[in-house]
């Protein structure tokens, strides 16, 4: 299947403190054909500029409402002739993407290095991959480092992320994006996507994500069982399956909550 790109047009911004040599502060992702401008800027400005972190915290919200208003191209020259020499935009350039919301989430993370905050600002990231297929074979799974989130999510301890591999929850989640998951599914699975762990009795597990499906039935005592749990992609090419619920092997480790990029 062909992947179509579009044309975007990056620049970045950037901080130079008096003193401090310039960091990044943030990206700036425009879609020509459409006037459309995505960002995403740093939140640790009481960091690396104290004495301007009230100002500049409010920068990404005000830049967003001015796109809004003016479209991406007038945002973009209004920076170019307002900005000071302590916060400045580089000249843009020309870059292809495949989705503007994951490429700007990309962009930043390569781009912009920010003060890790855990469960603040900041979800840890184990190596785990998740299949997006059937299960899929995982070495030890461990911490790799800390990833952080945008402002839309509200971190709890329970929270990490992973990335997943495979095609099968497309379009949705992508192969090979990163995505946030919550341990500790509470209330009905039915419906959710969630992240199901196959214990097979060594030292690797096997992980998948799927859309969580279950019939039950009632026994003579007035309590219930599952009489199938059925795993089912999103995307119609793959096939769903089911689990034995009579087996302990299987395990819901988490629910899906979104794809970063």
């Amino acid at each position: 299947m062909a992947i179509l790109t579009q044309p975007a047009r990056l620049s970045l911004l950037q901080l130079e403190m008096p003193g401090n040599a310039p960091v990044s502060a943030g990206v700036l992702l425009e879609d020509p054909a459409h006037n459309r401008l995505y960002l995403r800027l740093r939140r640790d400005w009481d960091v690396i500029a104290p004495a301007e972190a009230i100002v500049l915290s409010e920068l990404e919200s005000d830049l967003a409402a001015k796109t809004q208003d003016l479209g991406a191209a007038r945002v973009l020259d209004y920076l170019q002739d307002t900005l000071s020499n302590t916060l400045t935009i580089s000249p843009p350039r020309e870059v292809m993407v495949e989705d503007f919301e994951r490429a700007v989430q990309r962009l930043y993370r390569e781009h912009v290095h920010t003060t890790v905050r855990p469960f603040v600002t900041h979800l840890p990231r184990y190596s785990l991959a998740v299949a997006a297929g059937k299960f899929l074979e995982n070495h030890e799974v461990s911490e790799d480092g800390w990833e952080e989130i945008p402002s839309g999510i509200t971190p709890t301890p329970a929270m990490f992320v992973a990335r997943i591999v495979g095609h099968s929850m497309e379009p949705r989640i992508p192969h090979g994006s990163l995505c946030v998951f919550r341990a500790g599914v509470t209330g009905s699975r039915e419906g959710r996507l969630v992240l199901v762990e196959y214990d097979g009795g060594g030292t690797n597990d096997r992980h998948t994500v799927k859309r969580y499906r279950s019939v039950k039935r009632q026994r003579p005592d007035g309590s219930w069982s599952h009489e199938t749990i059925r795993l089912e992609p999103l995307n119609s090419e793959f096939e769903a399956w089911e689990l034995n619920p009579e087996e302990d092997r299987f395990r819901i480790v988490a629910e899906f909550v979104q794809v970063l990029y």
